[in-house]
């Protein structure tokens, strides 16, 4: 089902990748679309690896896509995207790749064809710098990370 709000993004499977799904949305409601792995590869504990996914696309001007970890990988194996998240810029023509780490204990195997992330189509909003002398007051000022609270050990 596709909402109004669907913006197209133009996809390339690359040459032997016929057979691999395109990203798709598990749900009505999900905001990410999972994506799969182009290759096998097994990731060591603390190791890194940009696994590939067989496809290349053209994003519109104006948006990005997030390349964001799957909870239940992260949750029970912790391995996740080393650069979460990680950015295809509208620009970029090659083939999209997950930087995914291991941090669990145990090395943990990925298929060809298993979900290792899920991609996520955002609007990008550039900024325009207006240097000045002077930054206005505020409550929190300069406090730093933490300042805030919200966890009993950073008290003190």
């Amino acid at each position: 089902m596709h909402s109004p709000e669907s913006v197209p993004v133009l996809v390339k499977r690359l040459p032997g990748n016929e057979d691999l799904p395109l990203p798709a949305y598990a749900t009505d409601g999900a905001a990410g679309m999972d994506v799969v792995s182009a290759e096998d590869v097994e990731l060591a504990p603390g190791a890194r690896h940009a696994v590939a996914t067989g496809l290349a696309i053209a994003i519109p001007a104006g948006y990005e896509v997030q390349v964001r970890p799957r909870s239940g990988l992260a949750l029970k194996h912790g391995v996740t995207v080393a650069n979460a998240p990680g950015t295809i810029d509208s620009d970029y023509r090659g083939e999209v790749k997950a930087i995914l780490i291991n941090l669990g204990t145990e090395p943990f195997a990925i298929r060809r064809g298993d979900r290792v992330a899920q991609l996520v189509l955002a609007p990008v909003t550039r900024a325009g710098w207006v240097e000045v002398s002077e930054l206005d007051e505020t409550a929190r000022g300069e406090g730093g990370f933490g300042s805030t609270g919200g966890l009993a050990a950073l008290k003190g």
